[in-house]
């Protein structure tokens, strides 16, 4: 594996899955890009900075000649894979990342550790570590993406260290994370805190999140954390900051322009003429507050009984973790609470609700933002939630409302130009829901206008 060099100033991102996906095609393997990611946020570096991005390829790749051709096909795109085998994947990703870490993080209950998923994710973060020191040359910026590697940094740190290399390392944490009692539910916490802290900078979504790292630093390893965003720890000194993540929302105004997403939008306005369409778009996940969102709506729908056949919800529920089993039984509540809900609220002449559990292309994705009267957000638990950017996006000329759960990430941001609620409260939800259909044009302007200044100072 080569190195880093040249002149530019270099950089490593890491994260546990590469933005790329890699297929095989008449023998060889082919790699491209996926959509979105932070390889594009990131594309304008490239005059500056020589980036190599680390990650696993998505695929298991045992035959030696295979790995060489998945690396050749990755190198167009500065990326460099870390082949794990499938079980090993399947253990850190699905057993401790997704199934321990990832519901902790999201203040959610009913935890079970267990220690063979901590043992492949310490191994999975240790073949990551090997596999970026022998890249990274002194003066390289190490940075590390997201939970599934929070041990990385101190291994890192130990690594560089003995072949007397002197790197940055900066950490994002792309999740919430908790208040300290709810992260003492985690045997392996000290762990992962002490990976963290062999960071030199680690970031977080909001101050409430950044807060609790450090509150969590203090208490649990009588860290020193007296001067404001920084914690002193084993003679290290560790800044803290919040860094908003964003979207590129000329994108979007882009994508609308085009003649294909024109026409869409034309057929969708008269499909739904004299109707108030309401537009959720969520990855199928307990954090998104799904079921509460269908339990929010039905009870608003039996609370004005006068909107029968005038309000639509348009719920995009996009597929995630189909192999774990917790995520089948939601997709299965979800689609028997659909059902009901539209047994229930159906008339001859429609029903209330449309649920698709499916991914929705980029094209028609802004073209329903852009016919939504209102897009509704529950996330019981979220880092941020970039949906509701997206929505922003798109309504420039409509002036759409946006009703935000007071427990995503981005309502800490822009609660002042949306209508805020607690998800579990149905009553509150099915208020905020008819507040944003009857709305007044005037406050719906000014909602907005804060909201897309907000969005367009916090591109990515």
């Amino acid at each position: 594996m080569g190195s880093i060099s040249g002149g530019k100033q270099n950089l490593i991102i890491v994260s546990n899955r590469l933005p790329l996906s890699v297929k095989r095609v008449d023998g060889s393997f082919q790699s491209s890009l996926s959509s979105g990611g932070l390889v594009t946020s990131l594309a304008g570096l490239t005059k500056s900075t020589q980036f190599q991005w680390f990650g696993w390829p998505g695929l298991e790749v045992r035959d030696l000649g295979d790995r060489e051709e998945v690396s050749k096909s990755l190198e167009a795109h500065n990326a460099i894979p870390i082949f794990l085998d499938s079980t090993l994947a399947h253990e850190h990703y699905n057993g401790f990342s997704n199934r321990i870490l990832w519901p902790i993080l999201h203040y959610q209950s009913g935890v079970t550790f267990d220690d063979t998923p901590w043992q492949a994710y310490k191994r999975v973060n240790e073949l990551f570590a090997d596999a970026i020191v022998e890249s990274a040359e002194s003066g390289t910026l190490i940075w590390v993406h997201d939970y599934h590697l929070m041990l990385l940094p101190e291994l890192l740190r130990h690594r560089l260290k003995q072949q007397g290399k002197a790197c940055a390392i900066g950490f994002s944490l792309h999740t919430p994370f908790p208040a300290g009692d709810f992260w003492r539910n985690l045997p392996v916490r000290k762990h992962l805190i002490e990976g963290l802290l062999s960071s030199d900078l680690i970031g977080f979504h909001t101050d409430e999140y950044k807060q609790n790292f450090i509150d969590t630093c203090a208490s649990l390893l009588d860290a020193r954390t007296e001067i404001p965003n920084q914690i002193q720890y084993k003679n290290r000194l560790v800044c803290t900051n919040k860094f908003i993540v964003g979207i590129d929302p000329q994108k979007f105004t882009d994508t609308l322009q085009t003649p294909k997403v024109q026409d869409r939008i034309r057929t969708l306005k008269e499909r739904y003429k004299g109707v108030k369409v309401i537009v959720g778009v969520d990855r199928l996940d307990h954090i998104k507050g799904l079921t509460q969102k269908l339990s929010g709506f039905d009870t608003f729908l039996d609370d004005h009984p006068e909107l029968q056949n005038k309000v639509v919800l348009i719920q995009v529920a996009v597929p995630s973790r189909e192999d774990v089993k917790e995520y089948q039984d939601l997709e299965r509540d979800l689609c028997t609470m659909a059902g009901k809900i539209n047994g229930k609220h159906a008339t001859p002449e429609g029903t209330p609700l449309l649920y698709m559990h499916r991914s929705v292309p980029f094209a028609e994705l802004t073209a329903l933002y852009s016919v939504a009267d209102v897009c509704l957000l529950t996330s019981t638990r979220d880092g941020m939630n970039l949906v509701a950017f997206e929505y922003v996006a798109c309504q420039e000329e409509r002036h759409g409302v946006l009703v935000l759960s007071e427990f995503a990430g981005a309502s800490s941001f822009m609660s002042e130009g949306s209508i805020s609620f607690h998800p579990a409260n149905t009553t509150e939800m099915s208020e905020a829901i008819f507040k944003a259909i009857t709305l007044d044009p005037s406050e719906r302007k000014s909602k907005y206008e804060y909201l897309r200044n907000f969005v367009n100072e916090n591109t990515r």
